[in-house]
């Protein structure tokens, strides 16, 4: 049977606890199956453990600060062979609540979907997000550089340069203004 990647639900803030604690149970798991002479020749149950988390860009005290985000709070990925010992092994871990979907018969991610799921891990480590996206007509409030506490309607948005054009009223008339998504909130 090949390995899978499969969806587990775990207490909301304990993603990486539950990540330690599973990959010491899997050693220990695995190192039974060794001494009972089992497993040699097929390799491994599990082979990787993933907590979805992407790198975002936010304005903090007028600084650019980039921080990690979990992209789903609650859940890890686990590519792992799926049988009645390896299902234990995930579901008796502390703080993890069990798999996604149907609870005795999990479903795994196609191959694709855990491809793209991958991807978005990886760029997001790489190329880091704005914390908010702002959308055609929006009103928002400037908040760093020159045009700090302006009001402003967004004109247009280019999410692949993280950047907006701002219609902000200056002596009476409507100014196009270019900035970072980390320089406008929400008004």
């Amino acid at each position: 049977m090949a390995q899978k990647w499969y969806i587990v639900h775990t207490y909301s803030g304990y993603e990486n606890k539950v990540k330690a604690s599973l990959e010491e149970r899997i050693s220990k798991f695995e190192e039974k199956k060794e001494r009972q002479g089992e497993k040699d020749a097929r390799g491994k149950y599990f082979s990787e453990i993933l907590v979805p988390i992407e790198t975002v860009i936010e304005l903090v005290k007028g600084k650019k600060k980039t921080s990690s985000r979990k992209i789903f709070p609650g859940y890890i990925l686990v590519k792992m062979e799926l049988n009645d010992e390896t299902w234990h092994v995930v579901k008796d871990t502390p703080k993890a609540t069990g798999f996604a979907g149907n609870q005795t018969h999990p479903a795994h991610l196609s191959d694709k979907e855990a491809e793209e799921l991958i991807a978005q891990i990886t760029e997001g480590a790489y190329i880091p997000k704005p914390k908010a996206t702002f959308s055609d007509g929006e009103s928002v409030r400037v908040i760093d550089g020159p045009f700090a506490n302006f009001v402003g309607t967004v004109q247009e948005v280019r999410q692949d340069q993280r950047k907006v054009k701002v219609l902000i009223s200056i002596f009476g008339r409507a100014t196009p203004i270019e900035l970072d998504f980390i320089q406008i909130e929400r008004d």
